[in-house]
């Protein structure tokens, strides 16, 4: 009969209680639906949320960049967008487009988005109407960067954050014109490629 080392028996029972520990987090009172984690990563749709420190930054980075009645979207960056709604008081608007159909939670600032067909957007997103787009593309190729950015220069009146490898520098200037950052984004899990920002105007991350 087939059966699980007491090690990989162990691991197994750690993982169901800490699922069960998120669930019970989910059901009481105090469970904030725009915490980091709230909604899982799910690993087969490329996705890894930031720490909690490197969101903050980004959304804190974002929303000095979009300015007093600013626009921001976030552009399969899903974990920014929840900080951005964790700034109480601030004045700024900001949407999110998504693959994952889990994030219509958010109600009408969630939009599907699926960077294969970069401009199928609704009509509600008018061209250059964001003050700043934030964009992390799920997987480091030449093209989804490349369709990914067609999307943000439809989207930008002009200021891009984008979050991508540091293997995407020379792919990154040549389709939306930006430059590598000094601040170093970290992820909740630890990432085999070394991970950056690049931006396109006078930021606080240098």
């Amino acid at each position: 009969i087939p059966h699980l080392s007491s090690h990989t028996l162990a691991a197994l029972q750690e993982f169901y209680l800490e699922q069960q520990q998120r669930e019970g987090m989910k059901t009481s009172q105090g469970f904030n639906q725009y915490s980091i984690g709230s909604i899982e990563e799910d690993w087969q749709l490329s996705q890894f949320w930031y720490s909690d420190e490197t969101a903050s930054c980004l959304a804190k980075e974002a929303a000095v960049a979009a300015g007093e009645g600013g626009r921001i979207a976030c552009v399969s960056a899903p974990s920014v967008y929840q900080k951005l709604k964790e700034l109480d008081g601030k004045d700024f608007s900001v949407c999110i487009l998504e693959y994952d159909k889990r994030f219509s939670v958010y109600g009408e600032e969630f939009i599907f988005y699926d960077y294969n067909q970069p401009l199928n957007l609704p009509e509600t997103l008018l061209p250059h109407s964001f003050d700043i787009v934030i964009a992390d593309p799920p997987y480091l190729s030449e093209e989804c960067l490349q369709k990914t950015a067609e999307t943000i220069k439809y989207l930008t009146k002009g200021k891009i954050l984008l979050c991508t490898g540091a293997v995407m520098e020379e792919q990154a200037a040549k389709h939306l014109g930006v430059k590598m950052c000094k601040f170093i984004p970290k992820h909740l899990r630890n990432l085999a490629n070394e991970f950056r920002c690049y931006v396109n105007y006078a930021s606080g991350l240098d």
